[in-house]
């Protein structure tokens, strides 16, 4: 199927899930093809995540969404290295940035250590854990919802 007719089946997709939101699913798309990701700043209750989930489904994409809080570390992002006792090495498991369709939810409750992991995958398409560098999907895009500043338990994005 011609590139256009796939994304014109992906926006009838879309629109029968979510209605009246033509332009944040014309953004969703723009951005998905210029290889970008998209932040989603709202109250609770507005569709954010019902949107991710609908656009990893119509791309038939590996998805993940990740609930971001205070505790959470990088290596809740990246994956870590796991020692296996056996035969006295080290196993490499990854995290949710490993999947195409990352949901990114509250990115702002998150402490900054882990906005930064988040960012290095973003701007490089890699992640670095252990001093190894792993590269990410072809297809790699985050979805962050963020809970406007004025709630309590948020921490400020950076501007970079």
């Amino acid at each position: 199927m011609p590139e256009q007719q796939s994304l014109s089946a992906l926006k009838v997709q879309l629109q029968s899930i979510i209605v009246g939101q033509e332009a944040l699913l014309d953004r969703l798309i723009i951005a998905l093809l210029a290889g970008g990701h998209v932040l989603l700043e709202g109250p609770p209750g507005l569709a954010k995540t019902t949107v991710v989930h609908a656009l990893a489904s119509g791309l038939d994409a590996s998805f993940q969404r990740v609930q971001f809080t205070p505790d959470l570390m990088p290596g809740d992002l990246t994956g870590s290295e796991i020692y296996e006792p056996a035969n006295g090495s080290f196993r490499f498991v990854s995290g949710p940035l490993f999947h195409e369709i990352l949901l990114a939810d509250e990115i702002n409750r998150a402490p900054p250590k882990v906005q930064s992991a988040l960012l290095e995958a973003m701007a490089e398409h890699q992640v670095t854990v252990g001093g190894t560098t792993r590269r990410l999907p072809e297809l790699f895009m985050v979805l962050a919802t963020q809970n406007p500043l004025e709630q309590s338990g948020t921490y400020p994005l950076p501007e970079a």
